[in-house]
């Protein structure tokens, strides 16, 4: 089986970059000695940048590849039903 990226990947990884880009920030601020209300306010915003990026891999994981899994006549429905429950785990 060959396994292709869903076409949303290139974003994940631009926000990704994007968020590890904050996070020297952060620490940047932090060495700075920056106040700790601003150093607060953008590690929440790298937590939610990367929590979306994890949202989205999840999401596209369930709609491309265990709607191929379910497809596939090779693979048994229960071991996609168990991938399904195990990547819930994560949203």
């Amino acid at each position: 089986m060959v396994h292709l990226a869903p076409a949303t990947h290139p974003d994940i990884v631009k926000r990704l970059k994007r968020a590890e880009g904050h996070l020297r920030n952060v620490i940047g601020m932090m060495e700075a000695d920056r106040p700790c209300m601003d150093i607060v306010q953008q590690l929440h915003a790298v937590e939610r940048a990367v929590a979306a990026a994890k949202k989205t891999l999840v999401h596209d994981h369930i709609d491309h590849c265990l709607a191929h899994a379910v497809e596939d006549a090779t693979r048994q429905p229960k071991a996609a039903i168990d991938e399904f429950k195990e990547i819930t785990k994560y949203l």
